[in-house]
């Protein structure tokens, strides 16, 4: 076993959703691009060599962030990101995809406890799950994330998919970076007391 860490990185409403009604994510909208949202998005990767990502936000990202690698108006944090996850190893999860979309990058059609598992059994660096609910919530379920980065928008959505569901293992975690926005944003990074 390797002293990999597995980090999980989500924003949340204050009401603990990662979408709002019918899958909305206009909550999230004002809060994504502050100057504390993307210092917290480069905690996030930095010190990771590996992206873990659920097929649809594979393949959205697949659409967006390769375009901001080489934009030279992007904020250098967002291209920072964007280069990191271009150049990162990834793997995603799907039943349904044959190819993969990016380059450097593994198909597994298998559990996420199993993936991530076998991640941190092997390789170096950290590994990050990135706005991943459906690979996030059955972690928290195993108890395999070792680092919450979480984004809590000031906002309550009211409805929709919430990411602690009822019967989660019982964890204690320690607040170990905390930065607030102008808008009310707060990053939040938990890390898992063992």
């Amino acid at each position: 076993m390797t002293d990999r860490k597995v980090r999980a990185n989500l924003a949340l409403t204050i009401d603990g959703r990662y979408n709002g009604p019918g899958g909305d994510f206009g909550a999230f909208i004002p809060y994504v691009t502050t100057d504390v949202a993307r210092d917290h998005m480069t905690n996030s990767w930095e010190g990771a060599t590996t992206a873990v990502l659920g097929r649809l936000n594979a393949e959205g990202f697949l659409g967006f962030w390769p375009t901001v690698a080489d934009n030279p108006d992007a904020d250098p944090r967002d291209r920072g990101y964007a280069k990191w996850l271009v150049n990162a190893d990834k793997v995603v999860l799907s039943t349904m995809l044959t190819d993969a979309p990016w380059e450097r990058t593994r198909l597994v059609n298998a559990p996420a406890a199993d993936v991530i598992t076998e991640l941190k059994a092997t390789g170096t660096g950290d590994i990050l799950v990135n706005s991943s609910s459906s690979i996030i919530k059955p972690l928290l379920a195993a108890d395999l994330i070792d680092q919450l980065h979480l984004l809590i928008c000031p906002e309550i959505a009211g409805d929709g998919q919430r990411l602690f569901d009822d019967g989660l293992p019982s964890a204690k975690w320690n607040l170990t970076r905390q930065q607030t926005g102008d808008l009310g944003e707060i990053a939040l990074i938990y890390t898992r007391l063992r």
